[in-house]
């Protein structure tokens, strides 16, 4: 079962009953994790671009879309690389502020790859 997300602020998330305080990944079967932004910061220096390494650990077999929270003011993209990775997969890339993001979750229809940024 996927799991609800329940509201965002600067520095949080809310997921099923739980406030969790860093970036989460949350894989199709339902398993949310802390996302490995290290995988881009050794690349750009920063979380806010998505590398292809991060792509490639974020990508699941079976997606049929990633729904990125790009940060409470939208500020994570994907690198020229990673969004050529997830095209070649065949896998749309959403990006969203945050908290429509959130929303767009609740009620998507699909098998989505959730990856939230909970910061700027």
């Amino acid at each position: 079962m996927n799991p609800k997300l329940k509201g965002t602020g600067f520095g949080w998330i809310d997921v099923d009953e739980q406030r969790i305080s860093h970036d989460i990944l949350i894989r199709l079967d339902g398993e949310v994790t802390k996302r490995k932004k290290k995988l881009s910061k050794e690349i750009y220096g920063t979380s806010h671009t998505i590398s292809q390494a991060e792509a490639e650990y974020v990508y699941e077999e079976g997606a049929q879309g990633l729904l990125i929270g790009a940060g409470q003011f939208g500020r994570v993209r994907l690198s020229p690389e990673a969004a050529v990775y997830f095209q070649e997969k065949d896998c749309p890339v959403t990006i969203l502020p945050t908290p429509q993001a959130v929303k767009a979750w609740n009620f998507r229809h699909s098998q989505l790859i959730g990856l939230f940024h909970i910061t700027c």
